[in-house]
């Protein structure tokens, strides 16, 4: 018997933990999700978009649009940033991030700061927005790589169906 040919790459498989940890945001407009990976491709680090710990989804507004105090976006932490804070304790110079949409400006400073050599992400749909461009910038003048995701799939389903197992 020849082993299975249609195994995910590392690639695949990183991004794929990004999404699944993405799943446990309670954010009811944007779900985010984001992976790191030690040289040795040992996840080191997960995380997603919520509020920190002690704080009650709850208590806290979910909109996007308002006044900056009833919006979402003075209480969220972002998906890398979280991955960096609950990483396993170790120096992270020289891991990978991976993450489903392109890091804004906080994280890329977070991203910098740790010592991460570069990102990987599936989307930058705010490409264009100042807060990406600055993104970019830092993340370039401090040499971290970043790319696009390099899939061969579309999609992966999981089951919790033990009869598939």
């Amino acid at each position: 018997m020849k082993k299975r040919q249609d195994y995910i790459s590392w690639d695949e498989y990183f991004m794929g933990v990004a999404l699944l940890s993405a799943k446990r945001s309670k954010d009811p407009s944007t779900q985010v999700g984001a992976c790191i990976v030690s040289d040795k491709n040992k996840i080191v680090g997960a995380g997603y978009n919520g509020l920190p710990i002690g704080c009650d989804d709850d208590d806290f507004p979910w909109e996007k649009t308002g006044e900056f105090m009833d919006t979402k976006y003075p209480f969220i932490c972002h998906a890398e940033l979280n991955a960096i804070l609950n990483n396993i304790g170790m120096d992270l110079r020289g891991c990978k991030i991976y993450t489903a949409l392109f890091p804004c400006n906080e994280c890329a400073k977070a991203i910098i700061q740790s010592g991460i050599s570069e990102v990987i992400y599936l989307s930058d749909k705010y490409e264009g927005s100042d807060i990406f461009k600055a993104s970019k910038l830092m993340l370039d003048k401090a040499s971290v790589r970043y790319r696009k995701v390099d899939s061969k799939i579309s999609e992966l389903i999981l089951s919790f169906d033990e009869q598939k197992v």
